[in-house]
């Protein structure tokens, strides 16, 4: 049998599977090749063919036959286990290398931390990396991108620092992850140090395309396009991923033009898209709501003969959600043959985006009817619709069917479930939640703090802090929007202080604009105008018109006209059409008797043709939520 590139193809492998089967392992080769070896080709065969549940039931032969099982067994088997999230096995895999002596091997336990950190089991990889006598580049290398993965910058951010300290020279593909980590986190400061330090890292004077496409990719994230470009420029050979990478910088930055551009000048040089880039491209529009660059592309795809995956699909059907295009994203939808899980989650995202909980409710309803078994992505999508509509009844009808389905709750299911009962009313069943959870992780923390700062209980939250710290779990800069949300909403001021003191000066976090706009609602409140006015005045960042309005709305809360103008002002020229200032700045003068100022602002937005939106209030009666206008009720139950 003729093997190209090294490796069995899936009908190759399958054709050798049968034939050992068959054969009962009696070759004329057997004293040459032992039947280990082809166990462990076989597993590596079906991995490399994306085959993973075909070699699981490779080991499951194995063990149950009694056959032997060596360090190249586990790790390719617990890679297997990762691919499929199947924990429990892993832990089965785990405890079998531990009794068999095969835990020490250096490539076993790399294999179950990567096992762990894919499966969401981050505690677990840490723990196992904190016990490992001897800790190799690649050890480093997997903990940190499994930190990067599982959405803990700051915790990958320290074993960084760690490994630094301990003088381990990052390999290629440790600095990929470091540099991936940055890109994620934006900050161009930091970006460009891990530059530095790729660069004295290098073995060669000229970067990799891999690096530095990462670094083109990081420098774009973090909207130095300058730079990105730079880097692009200086590449000897761009590949289709540089181009990807370079023309996507572009759209994110909303520099939409330059993007088609530059997409031209790829295809003038002969580099023609892959699906990748497509895909990557369609991704960016729907973050930027660029929705004429999305139906362009969706047009290529048709014209250019692409296959219509269904991964293209998910992309087009996401992206028109979440650019309000519910038609079109419904059209594609309807259009497909085939449906999995993940499209039927992109178009209840697309209702949910749109503020339209019975329509996406009815499309899970009839996913269920189809056959579709829905997922824990589903349920944190719809869980997390009825935490915006306040739908307590929606959202404990879902967590009764998540317990009857038997769905794996993992921590981002029981963070959102933790979510929607603290803001929709019910903060005791959300720390009920919390206490049954075993591991909680810090969005799950911060979920049920800003729970408690909604409604008012800013010294519960406060205790639960002190909790939180006392537990290991490092608070973040969401964790202080919670916490000063709380203390402004309980007119809790010096607490509130102290809590933003120990933000920057106890624990080094840099304050974000949100911070800001907490401690200026936090002094407005509290009547405190002219402090919160010198702190707007400090603030390194340009303020914002959540730190304005906060400002403005104390002083309409305070009767204080003049600091009402300031603000005012400050806010008309980030916001002209903005009418609801208008509005608010009309009331001030009106509570001061200042009729003639009354008259002007509303001539003004005359002028600008400004047109008061009608606010509406929603009530949930018998698991419906009713939207309610002045005038009467509107007939929809979203």
């Amino acid at each position: 049998m003729k093997i190209k590139n090294g490796f069995l193809n899936l009908e190759q492998t399958r054709q050798c599977h049968a034939h050992i089967i068959k054969t009962h392992f009696k070759f004329s080769y057997t004293n040459i090749i032992n039947p280990l070896t082809r166990y462990n080709s076989l597993v590596t065969s079906y991995i490399k063919n994306n085959k993973p549940s075909s070699a699981l039931n490779i080991y499951a032969f194995m063990r149950k036959n009694g056959s032997e099982v060596d360090n190249f067994t586990i790790p390719t088997i617990l890679k297997a286990c990762a691919q499929v999230l199947m924990t429990h096995l892993g832990k089965e895999i785990h405890g079998f290398a531990i009794k068999n002596g095969l835990d020490g091997d250096a490539y076993v336990s790399n294999a179950l931390i990567q096992m762990y950190s894919e499966c969401g089991s981050l505690v677990s990889a840490r723990y196992l990396f904190d016990e490992m006598p001897n800790r190799d580049v690649v050890s480093w290398s997997t903990m940190i991108r499994g930190y990067h993965r599982g959405g803990l910058p700051e915790e990958a951010l320290e074993v960084m620092r760690e490994m630094r300290f301990m003088d381990i020279r990052p390999s290629e593909v440790a600095m990929i992850s470091m540099v991936s980590l940055f890109a994620d986190v934006a900050d161009v400061d930091l970006g460009k140090a891990i530059h530095a330090c790729v660069v004295r890292n290098c073995k060669d004077e000229k970067l990799g395309v891999a690096i530095a496409t990462a670094l083109i990719d990081m420098y774009s994230k973090c909207g130095n396009l300058a730079y990105a470009k730079q880097l692009f420029n200086r590449l000897n050979q761009n590949s289709v991923v540089s181009w990807t990478v370079m023309i996507s910088g572009y759209i994110r930055c909303n520099e939409i033009n330059e993007g088609v551009r530059l997409f031209a000048e790829m295809i003038e040089e002969n580099v023609f898209p892959s699906e990748i880039t497509i895909l990557s491209l369609i991704i960016e529009c729907g973050f930027v709501g660029g929705l004429q660059l999305g139906k362009w592309l969706h047009a290529y795809i048709l014209r250019n003969g692409f296959e219509f995956s269904l991964a293209m699909a998910n992309a087009l059907v996401d992206m028109y959600g979440k650019c309000r295009e519910i038609r079109s994203a419904r059209t594609l939808f309807d259009g497909m043959k085939s449906k999995d899980v993940m499209i039927w989650n992109a178009v209840i995202s697309a209702y949910a985006q749109a503020h339209c909980i019975d329509k996406a409710f009815e499309l899970f309803i009839h996913m269920k009817v189809s056959k579709v078994r829905p997922n824990e992505v589903t349920m944190v999508g719809l869980l997390s619709l009825c935490t915006e509509a306040g739908a307590l009844e929606m959202g404990k009808w879902l967590h009764t069917y998540i317990e009857k389905q038997g769905l794996e709750v993992d921590v981002i299911l029981k963070t959102a479930l933790v979510d929607m009962y603290a803001k929709c009313g019910d903060v005791n069943g959300a720390y009920r939640l919390f206490s049954e959870a075993i591991y909680r992780d810090i969005c799950m923390w911060n979920a049920m703090m800003a729970g408690y700062g909604m409604h008012g209980c800013g010294e519960e939250a406060l205790i639960f802090f002190v909790d939180m710290e006392r537990s290991g779990v490092k608070p973040n800069g969401i964790t202080f929007i919670g916490l000063l949300n709380a203390c402004s909403h309980a007119g809790l001021v010096t607490e509130g202080k102290s809590v933003f003191d120990k933000m920057v000066h106890g624990l080094g976090l840099v304050p974000k604009i949100e911070h800001y706009g907490c401690m200026v609602d936090l002094l407005g409140r509290a009547g405190l105008l002219d402090e919160a006015h010198e702190m707007i005045k400090s603030m390194p960042l340009r303020p914002n018109m959540i730190v304005w309005g906060a400002l403005l709305a104390a002083s309409k809360l305070h009767k204080n006209p003049s600091m009402g103008e300031i603000a005012a002002t400050q806010i008309l020229e980030i916001e002209p059409q903005n009418y609801g200032y208008n509005v608010l700045m009309s009331n001030i003068y009106a509570v001061a008797n200042r009729w003639n100022d009354v008259a002007g602002v509303r001539r003004v937005m005359k002028e600008i043709r400004v047109k008061k939106e009608p606010g509406f209030s929603s009530v949930e009666v018998n698991g419906l939520v009713h939207k309610f206008i002045r005038g009467g009720m509107v007939n929809w139950k979203s």
